[in-house]
């Protein structure tokens, strides 16, 4: 089931991706600035997002998405991801996919 549901968030990640940009590299740019995007929320919020870097992907996709709806479009804008917006967002959804997975992945440990 969790494969099911891994596989359908993929594919809805590259279907807006490809909604969102007219070519394929315009594509694969909008998706590592993503992946970077949601890595930094990663790296901000304690413990990890599941599904490794297709997590990251889709939290800095969703992050993209509510940090310009909350905040607006200002600041440095590449491959039509507002960044600082982008960043707000994904750490938003870090921190709330976070709160919901703790009990199956648990914290990462200091160092």
């Amino acid at each position: 089931m969790p494969l099911l549901i891994g596989l359908l968030i993929l594919i809805v990640i590259i279907a807006l991706a490809l909604w969102a940009t007219t070519s394929l590299l315009g594509m694969i740019v909008t998706l590592i600035v993503a992946a970077i995007v949601g890595w930094i929320a990663d790296a901000v919020v304690p413990g990890h997002l599941p599904w490794g870097w297709a997590g990251a992907i889709l939290a800095g996709l969703v992050g993209a998405w509510l940090g310009t709806a909350l905040v607006g479009g200002w600041g440095p804008n590449l491959a039509g991801i507002y960044i600082i917006p982008a960043i707000i967002g994904a750490i938003i959804v870090a921190f709330i996919v976070s709160l919901f997975t703790n009990s199956y992945y648990g914290r990462r440990p200091l160092a």
